[in-house]
């Protein structure tokens, strides 16, 4: 049996190619959301909705820790094309404790579940270690395990292989100490099928994450990458983003070829009700099939970023939905969703309940 998903030749595609669904998990904890559990709900659901509405065959796997939960889930996003698991989990950042799916040529596919450690340690929940292995079991596919941590959110791939980091997350002594740049790259190479590693520096401000690249920087087609610029004098990204957007211009792909590099205002100072900065970004879109969902928070720069992701994405529906109370978890569209491939399908009515009943 092959060890490493590249010996089948498995990539990471890109996240604009088609998927079968998404995965998402159920806001629940009181504890950790406090006020905003009820409000970040509210969100997820017109999420979940969203990506129905434009794209009724994408369907939307729905985790639930319980079946109390997933009756929750079930009243409050109403008909659709949902499917509801059961597994126990601590929080809804299913884009790092989920599978990494890859695909092939072929049309097959595969998954790989790094191993979690609550972002540095910083949030160590119970159940989020163990539920992408859950989700692989739920996905019907095989998966691989290797030995390092490694979140999703932390790379993006033009699914040609140039995969896009930083240095602030993978190279931090909280996650692989020991691990060397090079070490990394070599990691990538095997498990995700990458031929080229572009290494950015620093995230955004009281990121937790230690510097998502999601939050940062985004393939928006296999040659170009969408990036923030400052908002204003007052940014409190403004050294950062000038950085990244600097560094992005000096890359160039396999080939030797420079990357298209385009860029939009970021959504400024964001902050808390204690008056903290907070880590919002346009970035952290969702790549429906048949639509972009970008996260809003009220900033006078929102419509532009709407606009600018529908002129990126032009045979898809750019849609911007609030996302100030998914954002006081710490991530917001991305951060809670996880692509699975194949082609959409048309659900016959019943179908997909007769299904359900049968996973568990």
């Amino acid at each position: 049996m092959s060890q490493y998903p590249t010996e089948l030749s498995l990539t990471l595609p890109a996240e604009w190619e088609n998927h079968r669904a998404v995965w998402l998990a159920w806001p629940w904890d009181a504890s950790l959301w406090k006020e905003n559990l009820a409000p970040a709900q509210k969100e997820f659901v017109e999420l979940c909705q969203t990506i129905q509405k434009q794209t009724p065959t994408e369907c939307v796997y729905v985790v639930c820790p319980s079946p109390l939960h997933r009756r929750q889930a079930e009243r409050a996003l109403g008909e659709g094309n949902f499917r509801y698991f059961e597994a126990p989990y601590g929080d809804i950042w299913l884009r790092d404790t989920a599978p990494i799916y890859l695909t092939d040529r072929k049309g097959g596919f595969g998954a790989v579940h790094f191993q979690f450690n609550g972002w540095g340690g910083k949030y160590l929940l119970k159940g989020d270690n163990t539920v992408g292995k859950e989700i692989g079991r739920f996905g019907e596919t095989r998966v691989f395990h290797p030995p390092f941590v490694l979140e999703g959110g932390s790379i993006d791939s033009n699914g040609q292989g140039l995969c896009l980091t930083t240095r602030q997350c993978l190279l931090n002594p909280n996650r692989n100490p020991g691990m060397t740049e090079g070490d990394l790259e070599q990691a990538l190479k095997v498990w995700l099928g990458q031929d080229k590693i572009l290494w950015l520096e620093d995230g955004l401000m009281n990121d937790h994450t230690d510097g998502h690249i999601d939050n940062i920087a985004r393939f928006v087609s296999t040659d170009t990458v969408l990036c923030m610029k400052p908002s204003g004098s007052d940014d409190p990204n403004a050294q950062v983003l000038v950085k990244i957007e600097s560094d992005l211009r000096s890359f160039t792909n396999q080939s030797g070829q420079p990357l298209k590099v385009v860029s939009l205002s970021s959504p400024g100072k964001v902050l808390d009700a204690e008056g903290n900065v907070r880590p919002a970004s346009y970035m952290n879109f969702y790549i429906a099939n048949g639509a972009v969902i970008v996260p809003l928070y009220g900033s006078p720069n929102d419509d532009n970023a709407v606009a600018t992701l529908q002129s990126l994405f032009p045979t898809r529906k750019a849609i911007g939905l609030r996302a100030d109370h998914i954002l006081s978890g710490g991530g917001s569209f991305h951060c809670i969703t996880q692509q699975y491939p194949g082609d959409p399908v048309v659900v016959i009515p019943g179908e997909e309940a007769e299904k359900d009943e049968e996973a568990e």
